[in-house]
Formats: structure tokens, C-alpha cells, sequence
């Protein structure tokens, strides 16, 4: 479980102890509900160990949930491809690298908080766009807050180096997270495949993409 799993969890977990403890009726049934609510955010906020493939030229998914886009998109006059993923309230919420490199930019962008799923939701919600320069060229990602994901929370900083499958922040409750990649990935997932962040190869890139 990450850290903010201990400052959500522990105190509907404390009260709730506590009125369960003085044995009444009304607290009884109220400290069973803060006690359920706390058992709900720990499991939110898990952070289950995943297998990092190791493979040459992979690209890995930088969340947990199920692919509802995959299209050709230019960004900033080139052209790629995007991936979007919809993490449901029961999904995993931390987030990953796709890939090696060192992040180059990072940028939140305040907006709204449509629906998650929403195609629009990838221009106008609020975000935070990392820009990584990676082994494969410039890879750009995308933590989308939804309509009952509030906060979208990045843990890296402009300059810092990450690996492949690294933990780089979260956002609670429900989300988004877009993936841009550069013209030439083999992507090797489908809309309405489920991945799991870290762990499943969401693209191939071509061996001359791939420094040496």
C-alpha cells in the first residue's frame, strides 16, 4: 500500500474502532461503516509488486484498467499513436513509466472532471503530461482526473531519471491515463483488452527506434 492509503485509511479506521469499542447501537452501525470505508481505501491504495518485462524494444502499460482508445494522433506536429486507459474504482491506482528514460517536462494542466471514459476528458480534464525522453525517442503520458477522481498526484520531478515500470504517482478514485507514442510503435494492445500497469506490453518499438 502507498503512503496515502495510512493518511485516508487510518483515521475512519480509528474512529470507527472506537465507536465499535463503546458497544451502542448507533455507534455500533456507524463504526462498522467508518470500518468498512478504511478497509475500502487500504484497498484502493494497494501497490501489488509486478514482473517489469525486460525485453528489448517493450513498452509496458502505465496503469491498470482497460484500453478504450487506440488511434493515430499527432502531438505537437508529429505523428504516433495514443493509448487510453480507463481505470475503473476497483483498479489498481498507481502509476508506472512505460518506459527508461528521464523526464524532460512536466506539466499540470487545471479543467474539468468529466466522465473518465469520455474521449473528451483527454483535452479537458485536469492533468498532469510527463514527457519522457526515452530509449525509443520522446514518449509523452498522461494522468487524467475524472469525475470522481479529484487529484491527480505525481511523485517525480522535472530531471529525474526513472526506469522501466517505475512507480510515478497515482490518482484517487477513479481516472484515465493517456499514452503517446512515437510513429513506428507496434502496439500490441486492442480497445477492451484489460492490462495490468508494469507488467503487460502495451508496445513494440522497431529496432531502429532503439538506441544502443
Amino acid at each position: 500500500m502507498v503512503k496515502e492509503g495510512y493518511w485516508f485509511g487510518l483515521p475512519p479506521l480509528a474512529i470507527g474502532g472506537v465507536l465499535l469499542a463503546l458497544g451502542t447501537a448507533p455507534c455500533t452501525t456507524i463504526g462498522a461503516v467508518l470500518v468498512f470505508l478504511a478497509l475500502f481505501v487500504c484497498y484502493f491504495f494497494r501497490n501489488p509488486d509486478r514482473k517489469i518485462p525486460m525485453e528489448p524494444g517493450v513498452v509496458v502499460s502505465p496503469a491498470d484498467g482497460r484500453v478504450v482508445v487506440v488511434k493515430d494522433e499527432e502531438n505537437a506536429g508529429r505523428p504516433g499513436k495514443r493509448i487510453s486507459i480507463f481505470l475503473a474504482i476497483w483498479n489498481v491506482h498507481v502509476n508506472r513509466s512505460p518506459a527508461a528514460g528521464t523526464i524532460t517536462r512536466l506539466e499540470y494542466k487545471p479543467g474539468k472532471f468529466l466522465a473518465a471514459w469520455a474521449e473528451k476528458a483527454s483535452l479537458e480534464n485536469e492533468q498532469n503530461v510527463f514527457t519522457l525522453s526515452s530509449e525509443y525517442g520522446e514518449i509523452v503520458f498522461k494522468q487524467i482526473a475524472g469525475w470522481v477522481a479529484r487529484r491527480v498526484v505525481s511523485w517525480k520531478k522535472i530531471g529525474d531519471t526513472v526506469g522501466r515500470g517505475e512507480l510515478v504517482g497515482l490518482v484517487r478514485f477513479g481516472s484515465r491515463v493517456d499514452l503517446w507514442l512515437p510513429e513506428g510503435a507496434e502496439i500490441a494492445v486492442k480497445v477492451g483488452d484489460n492490462v495490468k500497469g508494469g507488467s503487460s506490453v502495451i508496445a513494440r518499438m522497431p529496432a531502429e527506434r532503439q538506441k544502443s
